[in-house]
């Protein structure tokens, strides 16, 4: 009798979705790409077909903007009362919770992730991100400044235009959220390209805002490809204010030469090798579970992932020792079994890259402490072990450059100055973490890491009120909390002449 599997068993709350004809959003209505042409989406768990997605290019992306120039110059949305906006926003919301369950289904099966991540951590902080800058929608403020006492002087923050935003694929929604959230409050209108490997959550979420009354052209949703198409197109289009891209530190460099068409303003948030750095006085236990959340929460694939363990010696082997044994037990498989702790990687391509990497370690001379290939019992989909090396050196390759997967660089560690030396001895700066018990060495320390989140005592806790960003290549700009609203909106001195 064959085992039916528990992914088998669950309703696929998606599957009437799927079969419909998945189209591009521009000016309100749902429309075929120019050219005619589709691409494949795949579940990266089975390698199946999920359904296939309008491939927008250039011209797409032109009717797209003027849509948006149209909303923003001549609709409602810029003008309509603050609070009505911002009610639009908490119907997003809303629905989004409303359609939790679906949409953790769909996040799941288009990028591969664990549905307990998907249901407990991308849906509710996609929700809670448009509840946070639908808030702001209200509270958007000038100044008043008395420079001389001829004049009136005031300024105005306004909305800067039509937004260009490139999402990544690792965490698609809420991305999309993170973009849209302070974009639509401040009153811009928006072309989206979502990543070509996961653009299903962004769909469906523009169908929700459809149907809770957003204007037409406001949201405008573009799926296609990258270079030589839909977001290069983005990227150079002269009648694009400002572009926001999530992504690789490559990309992002081709994103600002191509800004400089009219000069578009640009955010990047990039790439990141993070230190995850233990001292011998930290809670060993907690400090292990933080390392595991760091490196093989969404299968590695995290811009802030702590892919450099740096452990102080005196506690190496015994932290090497509950590590390894925890991540040697941690479930891998299809995400929609509610007991995969661990899914694939969301392509074929970036499995590749990720044992590509494992390779070049060994070549190296790091030591798989566990790990390290392809799981034998999964015949299809594009999994990769969760890997851990020891016997690294902060100038491997391995602890240089951005693997995105899975795959955990151990280095021990002396004294604090050379920890942090090596800590910030890398090209990027996003994030990094430090564990220990003395409060005063905490905040000491956190003062030397170059990087734009430095958690103590946790890993990967994030809030819409707190801003996101990095330091060196890891790009500009910060995303979150009341930072991003700089990033949507533009200052404008005003100047009246009070004499007689």
């Amino acid at each position: 009798m064959a085992v039916v599997q528990e992914h088998e068993k669950k309703e696929i709350l998606c599957k009437d979705w799927l079969s419909k004809p998945k189209k591009l959003l521009i000016d309100g209505k749902w429309v075929e790409a120019k050219s005619g042409k589709t691409f494949a989406v795949v579940n990266p768990a089975t390698e199946e077909v999920l359904c296939h997605v309008a491939e927008g290019g250039k011209e797409d992306v032109d009717l797209a903007v003027k849509a948006a120039r149209r909303a923003f110059e001549h609709g409602p949305w810029r003008t309509m009362a603050a609070y009505e906006r911002a009610r639009l926003m908490y119907k997003l919301a809303d629905a989004i919770d409303a359609h939790a369950d679906e949409l953790a289904q769909l996040e799941t099966m288009d990028n591969g992730k664990p549905i307990k991540e998907s249901r407990g951590f991308d849906v509710v902080q996609t929700a809670e991100t448009f509840r946070y800058y639908a808030g702001w929608c209200t509270k958007l403020e000038g100044e008043t400044t008395n420079v001389n006492s001829n004049f009136f002087t005031y300024t105005l923050r306004e909305p800067i235009g039509v937004v260009g935003q490139i999402i990544p694929w690792n965490f698609p929604m809420l991305m999309l959220a993170w973009k849209w959230g302070p974009a639509l409050a401040c009153g811009n209108t928006i072309v989206l390209k979502p990543a070509e490997q996961t653009p299903l959550t962004a769909l469906r979420i523009g169908e929700l805002a459809m149907e809770v009354g957003f204007p037409e052209g406001v949201i405008n949703i573009i799926t296609g490809f990258g270079a030589d198409s839909a977001g290069e197109a983005i990227s150079k289009h002269m009648d694009i204010d400002k572009v926001a891209f999530t992504g690789e530190d490559k990309t992002g460099k081709l994103i600002v030469q191509a800004s400089t068409s009219n000069l578009k303003r640009v955010s990047l948030e990039l790439g990141g090798k993070a230190p995850n750095i233990v001292f011998a006085d930290a809670d060993i236990d907690a400090a292990v579970r933080g390392a595991i959340t760091g490196i093989f929460f969404n299968q590695g694939q995290v811009c802030c992932a702590g892919s450099r363990l740096f452990l102080e010696k005196p506690i190496h082997d015994e932290f090497m020792s509950k590590l390894t044994d925890r991540v040697n037990k941690i479930r891998q498989g299809n995400g929609l079994d509610e007991n995969t702790g661990i899914g694939p990687q969301v392509s074929k391509e970036q499995q590749e890259r990720v044992l590509k990497y494992i390779d070049i370690a060994k070549g190296e001379g790091a030591a798989v402490a566990c790990g390290g290939l392809v799981p034998e019992d999964q015949k299809k989909g594009y999994f990769v072990r969760p890997t851990i090396f020891t016997g690294v050196h902060n100038q491997m390759r391995i602890a240089q450059e951005e693997v995105f997967g899975p795959v955990l660089a151990v280095i021990p560690f002396t004294d604090m100055e050379s920890v942090a030396e090596q800590a910030n001895a890398t090209a990027f700066g996003l994030s990094g973490a430090v564990w220990t018990a003395d409060v005063k060495k905490a905040h000491k320390f956190v003062s030397r890491i170059k990087a734009g989140t430095v958690w103590v005592n946790c890993y990967n806790v994030l809030d819409p009120a707190m801003p996101f960003g990095g330091y060196k290549t890891s790009g500009y700009g910060r995303e979150l909390g009341k930072h991003s609203i700089e990033l949507y909106s533009n200052i404008k001195s005003v100047w009246m002449n009070m004499m007689d």
